[in-house]
């Protein structure tokens, strides 16, 4: 007699486990390929161009952190240490050399990659259909949007991107663990403190965002021990990422105390940083007043609901087709529009950089309303789920300091794990369970190649770096083995090596000199010991007026004034100079005028 099966009975098909942890060869070819690609987009960016302006600052005042002066207790500081302290360690370790710290450029640029790419899987898999292949080809274009490949040099944005790339890997790793892995959750809570000290309005929203979560997981579900079947994280776990947080900001704070001192830490990096360089709340909302939104986010808006339209009468096969690929074309539009850009724009790098800059309002309000509508819905809440929204998070506050077009040339990845939060999204609509399979691979290549066209093209243009000059023909290199590997087209370098050679010869290795407005990497090219607290004249590193300047000049017995006439960047942004220079020049007698410098000595 043949048993009766009821359809409660039939065992429903189980999705696959989450992509393990174990690589297989294709892994390590895929990483080895992004690896190499990335770290040789830093270097060739390298090859023939230099920012001295951000190089310098970042070089000087870790080649004074190396001869044993104290940020915020020595020298006022308004930036967090941990970018300095690394490029300080890599000075005494390896010695003075330009192209150690692009290597190290080229190393994290290319770890930044990989990393953003095995998050996208992590996050496309078990719910999306070829995860492994869309996850590959959302990382593609990071080997010209990578956390160095548009800046390429030492910056704590690089850094920070970098750091919050780790934290987000490590938070992944929660839902997935076993019950019992509470090293996991420590780990993860020490790591999501690490941007904090990289760059604070980084690093500050990002702690606050991953925190909120991790505390409204814990409300949601107090006494839960055991992974459910969403894989949510369990409460001892989550509460070991706290006793993380805790542990390292207390570590934190005793060494800030024994060394620079917490005061000073908070004076410099949280008050006058956001004296100097927080914007008002009108200006950051400017970002979503972009005009393109007023057809993007409808034609986004419209797909979903086709994606989610079911009506008896439009239940064929056909029907569905047509609604299909209507809602693909909505939704392939905006990058459309970008991808057209480069030809609309090729002798124009400015206004293609405005349009390719116009998608991350458009991603970012799309993925901000489906997390906020899973959020709402509280159901199956995880860190999965809330990754969006901490993400978010880091994006907002690392435009604080230089708003949407300034501020993204670093966080390129972060953009990538928003998208594979998108198509999440759409593969978990009812009608892709059964049909559409076209659909998501579509448009993860569609973003894809728009995205490593527009990237190659916007790296390549030298559109973020346009506030430098670039003039077209022969790239210069530095006589000097300090500064071997920096290149750049322009009289900059050989002038520098002009100025360093009279230096030597003219200058005492002890006598106090103050460079206006401080553009060159002077110290760390020299070994001199800086002997004036500021080494970059500009509005958020300079805490002085010029009578201060002035009256500080004179009680450190400083002798030479450097200043330089024929700057790289295109904006003399130190403040107050023209006053400064009237108080500064009655008291120094004109010495030497070289090519890009006027020499001045005070007897």
């Amino acid at each position: 007699m043949t048993a009766i099966v009821t359809p409660s009975e039939i065992p429903l098909p189980q999705p696959p486990p989450p992509h393990g942890e174990r690589w297989q060869l294709r892994d390590f070819a895929a990483a080895a390929g992004l690896f190499i690609a990335t770290a040789s987009v830093v270097l060739w960016q390298n090859a023939h161009v230099a920012a001295l302006w951000d190089a310098s600052y970042t070089l000087d005042s870790a080649a004074r952190i190396a001869l044993g002066q104290m940020p915020y207790r020595d020298f006022p500081f308004v930036h967090a240490p941990l970018t300095f302290l690394i490029q300080a360690a890599i000075i005494r370790l390896t010695g003075r050399v330009f192209f150690h710290h692009v290597l190290y450029a080229a190393v994290m640029c290319s770890l930044g990659t990989v990393l953003a790419w095995r998050i996208v899987l992590r996050s496309l898999s078990p719910r999306v259909q070829y995860a492994w292949a869309i996850a590959l080809l959302l990382a593609a274009p990071l080997t010209f949007l990578g956390v160095y490949s548009i800046l390429p040099f030492p910056s704590y944005d690089g850094d920070c991107a970098l750091a919050i790339l780790v934290a987000v890997w490590c938070l992944q790793r929660l839902d997935s663990g076993p019950p019992g892995a509470y090293w996991r959750g420590f780990t993860a809570g020490c790591a999501i403190c690490l941007p904090l000290f990289i760059k604070q309005n980084m690093g500050l929203p990002f702690l606050v965002a991953a925190m909120a979560s991790v505390a409204l997981l814990l409300g949601v579900n107090p006494f839960r021990r055991e992974k459910c079947e969403s894989h949510q994280a369990p409460a001892p776990t989550l509460l070991a990422v706290l006793a993380g947080v805790i542990a390292t900001i207390c570590a934190a704070l005793l060494i800030l105390h024994f060394t620079a001192g917490v005061g000073n830490y908070i004076h410099w990096t949280i008050r006058f940083a956001a004296q100097r360089r927080l914007p008002g709340l009108p200006v950051m909302a400017a970002i979503y007043s972009d005009p393109t939104l007023r057809w993007t986010l409808p034609a986004a808006l419209a797909a979903l609901i086709l994606l989610a339209w079911r009506l008896p009468q439009l239940t064929s096969v056909k029907a569905g087709s047509l609604f299909s690929i209507a809602a693909f074309l909505l939704l392939a539009s905006p990058f459309f529009f970008v991808l057209s850009a480069v030809w609309l724009y090729y002798d124009d790098p400015d206004s293609f950089g405005d349009t390719l800059i116009t998608l991350w309002p458009f991603l970012m309000l799309l993925t901000a309303a489906l997390a906020i509508r899973s959020l709402i819905r509280f159901r199956n809440l995880t860190l999965r789920s809330l990754l969006p929204l901490i993400l978010l998070a880091a994006i907002h506050g690392t435009m604080l300091s230089q708003q949407l077009w300034g501020s993204t040339y670093a966080i390129w990845p972060l953009l990538a794990i928003l998208i594979a939060d998108l198509l999440v999204f759409l593969a978990g609509r009812p009608s892709f369970q059964t049909a559409h399979r076209w659909f998501l691979p579509s448009l993860a290549s569609l973003v894809s190649v728009t995205l490593l066209v527009c990237g190659a093209f916007y790296t390549i243009s030298e559109e973020r770096l346009s506030y430098v000059n670039l003039p077209d023909g022969r790239v210069e290199h530095s006589a000097f083995p300090q500064l071997a590997g920096a290149s750049t087209p322009g009289p900059y370098l050989p002038q520098l090596d002009e100025f360093l050679r009279y230096a030597a010869a003219n200058i005492p290795q002890n006598d106090g000199i103050i460079l206006l407005p401080g553009e060159d990497p002077f110290y760390f090219a020299t070994g001199r010991t800086p002997q004036f607290p500021v080494l970059l004249f500009d509005r958020s590193t300079d805490p002085y007026s010029p009578e201060e300047t002035a009256a500080l000049i004179r009680d450190r017995n400083i002798r030479w004034l450097v200043i330089k006439h024929n700057l790289q960047i295109k904006e003399d942004v130190a403040p107050n100079r023209a006053a400064t220079l009237e108080m500064l020049l009655g008291e120094f007698t004109p010495t030497a005028h070289l090519g890009g410098y006027d020499i001045y000595k005070r007897f």
